[in-house]
């Protein structure tokens, strides 16, 4: 009597475009950054603070909350220019605008007492921008095409 072995088979390994690396990156971004800051609220104290008009300090005011909106707005947006921009504008804003925002990231454990709390979270924000900058900044890159020429008039010629 024949047992059958199971077979295994190697898993379809296909290539994600760099666009979608970045997108997905920006997007946990933006996740991590509302997840932290959903769950400080059920720090002691925060929505008391809150009611008295008083956030991380701050007094509560639009200009307070334009520029909360702003930081947020920035990753939100990447996920889309990720997917739309020109390649080579798309990896110099996204080294850009990752490099800027590590210190963003950074800002959250500064006078904390919760620090496990915001420095696991700020942790794990700077390994997805680090990422982010990997992605970018190994940006494959194309070779020049054997049947492709360059004018004299500076128009793409195509030789069959």
């Amino acid at each position: 009597m024949r047992t059958r072995q199971p077979t295994t088979t190697a898993l379809d390994e296909q290539r994600i475009p760099v666009r979608a690396k970045l997108a997905a990156a920006w997007t946990s971004l933006v996740l991590l950054y509302a997840y932290v800051d959903i769950l400080a609220f059920f720090k002691p104290g925060v929505i008391k603070d809150i009611e008295a008009g008083v956030v991380f300090e701050f007094d509560i005011s639009q200009p307070l909350y334009v520029l909360f909106l702003t930081l947020m707005a920035i990753p939100i947006l990447m996920v889309v220019l990720s997917m739309t921009l020109p390649a080579r504008a798309n990896r110099t804003t996204n080294l850009i605008v990752a490099s800027v925002q590590v210190p963003f990231a950074t800002f959250n454990v500064a006078g904390e007492s919760w620090t496990y709390f915001y420095g696991l979270g700020v942790a794990l924000e700077l390994i997805v921008l680090a990422l982010i900058l990997r992605y970018a900044w190994t940006w494959p890159r194309t070779a020049p095409s054997a049947t492709t020429a360059i004018s004299p008039g500076r128009e793409t010629v195509h030789t069959q």
